[in-house]
């Protein structure tokens, strides 16, 4: 008897595990078949998939010769139009009321338009930045405004952005932060309570922190990760070799992959995410090596786009990849193992097709739990 009760408890975590995997197979073939990336992101004109043409008659050049200091002109697949709308301005007078800052608007941010007016989808998303809008790093690809000695946070922050982001009436919220190398702790605390807030508004509301390194103190890695945030994310970049010509010198590439492993260590079923901006010179081998090291360090998710110059005394753009050579690179990850693999021109650390996606996949775990 004790045999046949312990058979059938093996037969029903089995299973549970099939219908686990059935119910991924079958969420990812619903992805593919489902809206593609240029549902989510604003371009006058489908690519790749309804007019592949489109982008290989571009006859305008994508790569800077070696010394040759031009700016390259846009390929028309970038090309975005000027952000409009009711939601958009609903959305943009609500955090000015707030004192609320945003990634979208101050790393100018070519999807603004599409995520802050909903789209064709309706739903309007943004990405909240804590901690002020002023930065203590100056890495050369970021027009965040910097400074050794930002104003302190703001203490009614947490619970303005939770207030904000429980009327909006959000499945799915990004966190993120400048660096805040001036505080004591990064600034980990004033994040974590953010969450907090946050699910004591709404338990069911999924969120994304994006996080800085923290100068590589775990303790404040180990803050974010406890704090009931759904995902972690920290930006790798850029290859190992351009780190320090692209990132500020405080920010080392050894020091991002310990920190996003760190994140897996202490929390192991926590998905964590990492992404990397192409076009600054990087050679295939080098990007295949990242996206190697992000796996190794347990990362589940990594999304690829395109370095677009915020102004002109940020670095140039040495190359405009083409749409095809991000689905190579979607495919080469997908091999790897990552859960995930966003990569397009558009691209961002975080999309909404992304966000999509990941909450799909929590969803999926929950319900798997559950049963």
């Amino acid at each position: 008897m004790h045999r046949t009760r312990l058979l059938m408890k093996f037969n029903q975590k089995d299973a549970i595990s099939i219908r686990h995997k059935t119910n991924l197979d079958a969420l990812k073939e619903r992805i593919v078949n489902g809206p593609s990336l240029q549902d989510f992101i604003n371009n006058p004109e489908p690519i790749l998939k309804d007019d592949p043409e489109n982008w290989r008659n571009y006859d305008g050049k994508l790569k800077r010769d070696k010394g040759e200091d031009q700016r390259l002109r846009l390929p028309p697949w970038l090309k975005t139009k000027i952000p409009t709308g009711k939601n958009f301005s609903k959305l943009k007078e609500q955090l000015r009321k707030l004192n609320l800052h945003t990634v979208c608007e101050e790393a100018r941010c070519p999807n603004i338009g599409e995520c802050w007016g909903g789209g064709e989808h309706g739903t309007a998303t943004a990405t909240i930045m804590v901690l002020g809008d002023t930065c203590t790093r100056g890495c050369r690809f970021c027009s965040v405004k910097t400074s050794r000695n930002p104003p302190p946070p703001d203490p009614n922050e947490p619970v303005n952005t939770a207030a904000a982001i429980a009327s909006w009436g959000l499945d799915y919220v990004v966190l993120t932060s400048v660096d805040r190398d001036d505080l004591p702790d990064g600034g980990s605390n004033h994040f974590a309570e953010t969450v907090r807030e946050i699910k004591k508004r709404n338990k069911t509301i999924l969120v994304e922190c994006l996080v800085p390194d923290f100068r590589g103190d775990l303790d404040q890695v180990k803050t974010i990760v406890e704090c009931g945030l759904d995902v972690y994310a920290h930006n790798i970049e850029t290859v190992e070799e351009l780190t320090p010509f692209v990132r500020d010198r405080r920010a080392q590439y050894r020091q991002s992959l310990k920190a996003l492993k760190a994140a897996k260590d202490f929390s192991p079923d926590l998905i964590t995410k990492s992404s990397i901006m192409l076009g600054l010179g990087e050679t295939d081998e080098q990007v295949e090596q990242t996206l190697k090291d992000l796996r190794e360090a347990g990362v589940d998710c990594v999304t690829l786009g395109q370095y677009m110059q915020p102004t002109k005394r940020h670095l140039k753009v040495i190359e405009y990849v083409t749409p095809e050579k991000y689905l190579e690179w979607e495919k080469i990850g997908n091999k790897m193992g990552f859960l995930y693999v966003a990569s397009g021109p558009l691209v961002r650390s975080s999309y909404k097709a992304g966000e999509f996606f990941i909450a799909s996949i929590l969803k999926n775990r929950k319900t798997s739990k559950a049963v």
